[in-house]
């Protein structure tokens, strides 16, 4: 629903550190992901002129957080939670009061001491509201946010969508568990562009892949991949597998019902053999220009 190009908006940090030197820090170690929150960083830090040391010993949990050695420091970064969890003194949570609604966090601990956090936000793509309205049009009557960004953040992308069910925070095991519960309801129709995207992508009845920007495993788990970078190709996808259906559907009752009535008719003797067989030529035919209409 957003680009997945978060910028860096604000960072905090605690004692002595400066914002520039945990910036630097934390986009030396993302250097080793390819998550997208990873590449923001990376980015900024370069814009900015900072440089950058390369990673050691690095160990990453996907969607989650990435630990390893910068510098002979052991840093750890990740969401709140799981660096609250890696270092023994500090809590990301106590520098989160008054962050722009909605913002990203990125949790940076060094040496097991919490040293700050960097703030991003990322825009909504502006082709979203449009795509939902056209797949609520296509007969998609449920869509859920499944995330691994915090609650909160989830929660605005939501409510500035206009959709009721958002779950964030959430680990790839859970979301599959999302989409295991989602398709005791209906079908699924799954779309994610990240690693962490991969497993919910295979589990769902159908995965799509956002693969212009997103990662290769996403696009190996899913049975679709979308190559252009506009999520409203998602909905214009939808459309015409139903207006494909719907041809076929009706090439194939034209074509069964026709011959049908053609071996009746050829049966009462009204209809020689060699007329029968022109006869089913002609259907033929019929329903293969039908189908063609598929193409337009």
């Amino acid at each position: 629903m957003t680009f997945g190009q978060a910028e860096v908006v604000d960072v905090r940090t605690v004692g002595t550190w400066l914002p520039d030197e945990v910036l630097r820090l934390a986009a030396s170690l993302d250097q080793a992901s390819g998550h997208v929150t990873a590449a923001a960083l990376v980015a900024d830090a370069r814009r900015k002129g900072l440089p950058l040391s390369a990673p050691t010993d690095v160990s990453e949990v996907a969607g989650t957080g990435i630990k390893g050695i910068v510098e002979r420091r052991r840093l750890v970064i990740g969401g709140s939670r799981f660096v609250r969890d890696a270092i023994t003194q500090g809590d990301p949570h106590g520098l989160r009061e008054g962050l722009p609604w909605g913002s990203a966090v990125v949790a940076v601990g060094v040496d097991g001491v919490l040293a700050g956090i960097i703030a991003m936000a990322d825009a909504i793509r502006p082709e979203a509201p449009a795509m939902l309205r056209a797949l609520e049009k296509a007969g998609i009557d449920r869509v859920v946010i499944a995330s691994g960004d915090r609650q909160d953040v989830v929660d605005a992308v939501a409510a500035r969508l206009g959709i009721a069910k958002a779950d964030g925070e959430l680990d790839p095991a859970q979301k599959v568990e999302v989409v295991t519960r989602e398709r005791m309801r209906a079908p699924v129709l799954m779309a994610g562009d990240g690693v962490n995207d991969a497993p919910a992508l295979a589990s769902a009845d159908v995965g799509v892949a956002l693969g212009a920007r997103g990662s290769a495993a996403s696009s190996e788990s899913a049975g679709v991949v979308i190559l252009v970078d506009r999520i409203d190709s998602l909905a214009s996808a939808v459309e015409v597998a139903h207006r494909t259906r719907q041809i076929a559907t009706q090439s194939v009752v034209a074509g069964l019902g026709l011959s049908v009535v053609g071996m009746a008719v050829a049966a009462l003797g009204y209809l020689p053999p060699v007329a029968g067989a022109l006869v089913q030529e002609g259907i033929d035919v019929a329903v293969i220009l039908n189908a063609l209409r598929a193409l337009r």
